[in-house]
């Protein structure tokens, strides 16, 4: 056998990780070290695990998830809009988090604005440099972001050279700033009206932040876009009344939604929904109010469309 060689029966030598300064998520993470040595049933059982850490780092920065909240909420209510300006996985997560507002709560679409570095083609593949780009950045918002507005942020490293521009031009615009990141000593903290800084700690891939670091960012963005519709009066109880029924399915669901929120028959709900010409709100204060339609739809028309406010108004 030839000096040096390895005989085909032998252990493969595992690599220790060593320490490096940084965003914990571009950091080496101790329990994966030997990830290409396990198997499948293993390599899964480590990405599981460290997935574990999610809930705890997202509750741990559940007051500055409302503060963002309250601010989004008196944006969109002075008229005002919310942005999202990110990077690579993270601006990603920010398209797919404004993409579904209007279909699940019939959000206006100029209410979430979503803004990715190198634009739509970077949705599907990197876009070189694009998130090295700090005047592109600081470009966009100048050209779309207004006073009263909220930019909100999203890289994992906490830096990303567009991110950062975008916010200090949306600040000197006027709008108010959020970033939300991986990096919980992120230096840009000190530079934007509300931090959230997630402590999702390495990557079980290092660097590879689509993982526990873009779960737990996704998981602040349901959140923090669901919290602003249900104070902006598109749920009532917990269920969607805002809706947009685009197939029979969804049609279906705004049946059974009118009749867990009243209590009343199928045909009875179906008749009310019919004579609202489908309006799942007009048909809601009907129903729980036992006014007439028309009756319910002015009250929607004289508390701005809020099916509290409308009911408050009739019980009165």
């Amino acid at each position: 056998m030839t000096a040096g060689a390895v005989e085909p029966d032998a252990a493969p030598v595992a690599v220790r990780p060593t320490v490096r300064v940084g965003a914990p998520t571009e950091r080496r993470n101790p329990i994966s070290v030997d990830l290409d040595l396990m198997s499948t049933r293993d390599v899964l059982a480590v990405i599981n695990e460290a997935d574990r850490r999610v809930p705890a780092a997202v509750a741990a920065v559940g007051d500055r998830i409302a503060e963002s909240v309250d601010l989004a909420v008196t944006a969109l209510r002075s008229g005002g809009r919310v942005h999202y300006f990110g990077a690579g996985t993270s601006g990603r997560l920010g398209v797919l988090d404004a993409a579904e507002l209007a279909p699940t709560f019939n959000s206006p679409r100029h209410w979430f604005c979503a803004h990715l570095a190198g634009g739509p083609e970077a949705v599907w593949r990197a876009v070189e440099d694009a998130e090295d780009d700090d005047t592109r950045g600081a470009t966009e918002a100048t050209d779309c972001v207004r006073r009263g507005d909220v930019v909100v942020g999203l890289t994992a490293s906490g830096r990303t050279p567009y991110v950062l521009g975008a916010l200090a031009a949306s600040r000197a615009e006027g709008a108010s700033t959020v970033l939300l990141c991986a990096y919980p000593d992120a230096p840009a903290a000190r530079s934007v009206d509300v931090f959230i800084g997630l402590d999702t700690g390495p990557e079980v891939v290092a660097g590879s932040t689509r993982m526990k670091a873009g779960t737990a960012q996704k998981i602040v963005l349901n959140s923090f876009s669901t919290a602003v519709m249900v104070r902006l009066g598109r749920v009532y109880s917990n269920l969607m009344i805002d809706m947009v029924a685009t197939n029979a399915k969804l049609r279906g669901r705004m049946l059974s939604i009118l009749v867990e929120a009243t209590g009343c028959a199928e045909d009875r709900a179906r008749q009310s929904l019919d004579e609202a010409d489908g309006d799942l709100k007009t048909a809601l204060v009907s129903l729980v109010s036992g006014v007439e339609v028309t009756v319910a739809r002015a009250a929607l028309a004289r508390s701005a469309d809020q099916v509290r406010g409308a009911l408050a108004l009739l019980a009165s």
